[in-house]
């Protein structure tokens, strides 16, 4: 990732948000972006998950996902929609872990 705003977040959350914005209008999906840590970036959060319904939600709350992807918080978007994956630290550090999810009833 390329770092041009002043957001918060990390790579996994800022990967999913990308993901929700390429995959706009697809139903069934479900994906989770964290790191095995419990800290994505410099944040509380080890990542986030994020749904089908995620962008209908953001536009119901007034979230423009593109925006918050332009300045590089992440965060601040899943944060908004009670989407962030808290774990605390796990004092373990495999690597990332991403996983997508794609069945015709998932919806949240």
């Amino acid at each position: 990732m390329t770092v041009s705003g002043r957001g918060r977040g990390g790579r996994n959350s800022e990967y999913l948000l990308g993901f929700v914005l390429a995959t706009a209008g697809q139903e069934g999906i479900a994906a989770l972006a964290v790191d095995t840590d419990g800290l994505d970036g410099a944040g509380d959060n080890a990542g986030a998950v994020a749904f089908a319904s995620t962008l209908t939600r953001a536009a119901g709350k007034k979230l423009d996902a593109a925006a918050y992807l332009r300045r590089n918080d992440s965060y601040s978007f899943f944060a908004a929609l009670d989407d962030l994956v808290v774990t605390g630290p796990t004092c373990t550090n495999v690597n990332d872990f991403r996983a997508i999810l794609i069945d015709p009833v998932i919806d949240r």
